[in-house]
């Protein structure tokens, strides 16, 4: 098995910050902490699991339709060549019919350097057409990263470098 990259923790101040753009004063500094000193880094279930499963920071619920931001406290870092999907955990797509927003999440290796630590979040929406509710406890699985490799074409002359998340790239 090749070993392509490594887990880390954002720090605790970027983990407030993202936590207090994300939800106010939904959350308590002393809450956030507590939160921050839980968050456990991905780790895959079984020997033969590709998926490395994030656990959720606190708890939540989705109601049918319902959206939420998770900022997940996780960086990682990515050797060049591969790329990180995510998805939701397989049972909770069966089951709830969760989904993230952009279907799968992509983490580029240069997203570690980002003035935000690489910080990974998750936008989740229930599409049950069930009426069924997620709740997600903290420490629970939530969404599943896969490691993929990639190539690049033969006229490839790409030298720009990101500073940023979601649609960072485009801007100039």
């Amino acid at each position: 098995m090749v070993r392509v990259a490594k887990f880390q923790k954002v720090s605790l101040k970027q983990f407030m910050k993202d936590m207090e753009e994300t939800f106010g004063n939904k959350y308590t500094d002393e809450e956030i902490k507590i939160m921050y000193k839980r968050i456990q880094l991905p780790q895959r279930a079984t020997k033969h699991s590709a998926g490395y499963d994030f656990k959720a920071p606190f708890e939540f619920e989705l109601k049918p339709n319902e959206t939420i931001k998770i900022p997940t406290g996780i960086r990682v870092f990515i050797d060049e060549g591969w790329v990180l999907q995510c998805y939701p955990r397989s049972g909770l797509g069966f089951k709830y019919r969760l989904q993230l927003n952009n279907v799968v999440g992509i983490i580029d290796g240069d997203y570690y350097f980002s003035d935000n630590e690489g910080h990974i979040f998750a936008k989740l929406t229930n599409c049950s057409n069930e009426n069924k509710i997620v709740k997600i406890n903290q420490g629970d699985g939530f969404i599943q990263g896969i490691f993929v490799p990639y190539g690049i074409t033969y006229n490839d002359r790409s030298k720009a470098k990101r500073n940023g998340g979601m649609g960072s790239t485009d801007k100039k």
